[in-house]
């Protein structure tokens, strides 16, 4: 399987993501860069776990699929199951249903969160109320490429 890029003008790989995308702030889907998709691409779907979660590791905080091969993937997406602009795209139900939903770690102690991008060679045919297991069994044997982008995030103090 090919390995995807992925970069974000709003931080850097294992950095700390900035308030304009937490969920103690503006919860602002950041804008993310994707590299070596391959060219039999159909679509994109797009995780984000929160990986130090205390009670629930990988708690899911956002899933979207259908997104169309593009290098770019817009900052601050709007809410909504479908979504046509700035760009296609079809939110499931994960933390914050149906719209990004940025870090907030519980009792305000660092997490570590991941966003994870896969290339398919298909268009999925999910319901809007589909969730992180239900995307994850849809993709299988549809994956060409993945890649992954880390970020951390507490809280400043005031």
């Amino acid at each position: 399987m090919k390995e995807l890029l992925i970069s974000s003008p709003q931080f850097e790989n294992e950095g700390r993501i900035p308030d304009c995308c937490a969920g103690f702030a503006e919860d602002k889907s950041p804008e993310l860069h994707i590299e070596g998709i391959p060219a039999e691409a159909v679509s994109l779907a797009v995780i984000l776990d929160d990986l130090g979660h205390p009670i629930q590791p990988g708690f899911n905080h956002w899933t979207v699929w259908n997104i169309p091969p593009v290098s770019t993937i817009p900052r601050n997406l709007p809410a909504g199951a479908v979504v046509e602009e700035p760009i296609h795209i079809e939110q499931g139900a994960a933390y914050g249903k149906h719209r990004y939903r940025g870090p907030k770690p519980p009792f305000n102690r660092n997490h570590r969160y991941r966003f994870t991008v896969f290339a398919l060679d298909i268009k999925l045919d999910l319901q809007p109320d589909a969730r992180k297991s239900d995307l994850l069994k849809a993709i299988e044997n549809h994956v060409l490429a993945e890649g992954t982008l880390f970020g951390t995030y507490q809280r400043k103090p005031n």
